[in-house]
């Protein structure tokens, strides 16, 4: 501890951080260190501030949970200790922080328990919610409308070896259209309303709360880039347009509902799984750095909380 009412350089980052949430992770580092860098400075003689948040709910799916992303630090639902809402409770200084996000979750796990692949039974996700709960972020749809499925389904593999093999032509591109009806995209569209009903449930238990509806970040660039990843580019252009359509679907409840939609889809062009590794914020099927396949890495949990971060100071 400095003289003179100073704090500790370590308590004049936290307040920086708290400050200059919406910057990126570089820039925060620069700058809370300039700004620590004098004990006599009129920064370090004001008092800290209090976070403008106390409590915090976390609710999601494995794209919100992390898994494999170290540290894991829920085995049951593959959560990890570096996903985006540990990053955005940490930088608010919000020490009254659940995370229920769990791999594979729907949304009837938000109101009912979940059967996990372990064969563990993982309380309801709205049970982390009580009335003084003050900020709830939610990232979910993406397994009510089959999305790992249908990104399964796209890839040109020869299913023995494991390495591509082009198919004569696309594969879910044409195999989810029926009579000129694109069957995800009925998937999509029935099941938008949902996202209206998860906000009221989310009022109803925590009615003071602000709410960020959490969209999905860019998955594969259009067109793909085969046989590095192993899906045709028809069908990389197909599964990517299912993915902005959900985050379109979500977007709009967002606005209908009064509440925050956090974008992630613009931030990640170019950082796809198509992307060098250095450069990669969504794994492909095969990661490159420790990541679920088809899922964001520490990198892409990264720049969701910076989205995030930038929702709320606005």
């Amino acid at each position: 501890m400095t003289t003179g009412g100073a704090v500790t350089t370590a308590a004049c980052h936290r307040r920086m951080r708290r400050r200059l949430g919406a910057a990126a992770a570089a820039s925060l580092t620069v700058l809370a260190a300039a700004a620590c860098t004098d004990p006599g400075s009129p920064a370090d003689s004001e008092p800290e501030p209090s976070p403008a948040y106390s409590s915090y709910v976390a609710l999601g799916d494995s794209f919100t949970a992390g898994p494999m992303i170290p540290p894991q630090i829920d085995s049951a639902c593959a959560r990890s200790g570096s996903n985006y809402p540990h990053a955005v409770a940490e930088t608010l200084g919000i020490d009254n922080f659940r995370d229920a996000s769990c791999s594979s979750a729907t949304t009837a796990n938000l109101t009912g328990p979940q059967v996990v692949s372990s064969g563990a039974t993982v309380p309801a996700q709205y049970d982390a919610l009580t009335p003084e709960t003050e900020l709830v972020t939610v990232g979910i749809g993406g397994n009510d409308i089959g999305l790992v499925a249908l990104a399964g389904s796209c890839l040109a593999l020869d299913r023995s070896s494991g390495r591509a093999a082009a198919p004569a032509g696309p594969l879910c591109a044409t195999a989810n259209v029926r009579d000129g009806l694109d069957l995800v995209d009925r998937a999509i569209d029935d099941f938008a309303p949902t996202y209206g009903v998860i906000v009221r449930e989310i009022r109803n238990r925590a009615p003071d709360a602000r709410i960020l509806l959490v969209g999905y970040p860019t998955g594969i660039r259009d067109g793909g880039c085969y046989p590095d990843q192993p899906i045709l580019p028809d069908d990389a252009t197909y599964l990517q347009a299912k993915i902005d359509r959900l985050n379109t679907a979500m977007e709009q409840q967002a606005d209908a509902a009064g509440v925050d939609y956090v974008d992630l889809r613009e931030s990640t062009v170019g950082h796809d799984a198509c992307q060098p590794s250095a450069q990669r914020w969504t794994e492909g099927l095969f990661p490159s750095q420790p990541a679920a396949p088809l899922h964001p890495n520490a990198d892409g949990h990264r720049n969701a909380a910076e989205q995030v971060l930038v929702t709320i100071a606005d």
